[in-house]
């Protein structure tokens, strides 16, 4: 390598470290304030160079940057945080922005950097468009546990679903107080006004799974999986031919069962909960179909049900899916992540 360099990724600056291997400089500062145009700037001071390098840690905020250094034709390394930060060891020294640079910077060098899978442009898009999409559904759900409440609040007994018109009915005919009545009524417009937003992104989530190749092959192969969480498994998932088996794959999303070195400290089947929470809730939500007696995994799951219960059965579906949705993506091989 000819320049070494990483970046610590705040909102307000761009805390920097490089080498350059050649003539020994190493170079340290900032680039505030951290935006595009900024950072174009400095990155100019590389125009000419080969084998320029750069890491930077896989946190919010490193789209652009990656973006940037690869415009500006640096190769950029994204570094997995956990990983990154286990490389420090058991000794704990004083953590700042240029003691991160200059971590990632070292191990970069050495070549030991844990990086992650750098999604292309579309991918990105996709997992924008689904984030969203879950974003305004728990908040949609938030507000209709909200009701719920008020409604055992004012000793109301249970009645239909606020999602149904007779619950909507059932509402005008309710002894409340007029404290209580305005907190029903006001969550009842914000649930009319997520379910607008929610209509059209699930369209176009819809569209997008019809015609992208690998989340058309999840919907037609995979018992439960649909619109919204086909785009969510093929977004969060990625390029599955990174993975070595279906066992990392497991791994990767989540679900796999940890075990603790240490008698006493954790329940038995502790979740290890390190991948992306929106593909562990797409896999459970797809997974929780195999309760219906057509489902493929139905003898499976009512033999888990017997032994456990419903929640840990539909646990081990979701990971027998994510086996299953591993090697459906890696037979399409290149058309899975097809524009």
């Amino acid at each position: 390598m000819g320049i070494v360099g990483a970046f610590d990724v705040h909102r307000r600056q761009l805390t920097f470290d490089y080498l350059d291997t050649g003539t020994g400089e190493l170079m340290r500062g900032r680039v505030v304030p951290a935006d595009r145009d900024h950072l174009r700037q400095w990155l100019a001071r590389f125009a000419g160079q080969d084998e320029v390098h750069f890491a930077l840690e896989g946190c919010t905020g490193w789209r652009y940057v990656v973006e940037e250094l690869r415009a500006a034709g640096i190769t950029a390394h994204l570094a997995e945080p956990t990983d990154t930060a286990a490389l420090r060891g058991k000794k704990r020294h004083a953590k700042t922005d240029k003691a991160d640079a200059r971590h990632m910077r070292v191990h970069l060098a050495a070549g030991d950097l844990p990086e992650c899978w750098i999604p292309p442009a579309h991918v990105l898009e996709a997992r924008g468009v689904v984030r969203l999409y879950k974003d305004l559904l728990d908040e949609r759900g938030c507000w209709h546990q909200r009701i719920a409440a008020t409604l055992f609040h004012q000793g109301v007994p249970a009645g239909p679903s606020m999602c149904t018109a007779a619950g909507r009915e059932a509402v005008g005919q309710m002894d409340l107080s007029a404290a209580g009545r305005q907190a029903v009524e006001t969550g009842l417009r914000q649930i009319d006004r997520l379910t607008g937003e929610l209509d059209p992104l699930r369209r176009q989530l819809d569209m997008m799974s019809r015609r992208q190749p690998g989340c058309r092959a999840l919907r037609a192969t995979q018992f439960g999986v649909g619109a919204v969480t086909a785009v969510a498994i093929w977004a969060e998932l990625g390029d599955v031919r990174r993975f070595a088996s279906s066992d990392d794959v497991v791994r990767h999303t989540g679900l796999d069962i940890t075990v603790y070195s240490s008698d006493g400290k954790r329940s038995p089947g502790h979740l290890s909960r390190q991948g992306p929470q929106l593909l562990r809730w797409a896999l459970y939500e797809s997974a929780k179909c195999a309760a219906r007696p057509s489902a493929p995994d139905y003898g499976y799951y009512i033999a888990a049900r017997e032994r456990r219960n419903a929640g840990l059965a539909t646990l081990s579906v979701a990971r027998k899916l994510a086996r299953r949705c591993y090697h459906t993506l890696r037979e399409l091989g290149e058309q899975a992540m097809a524009a």
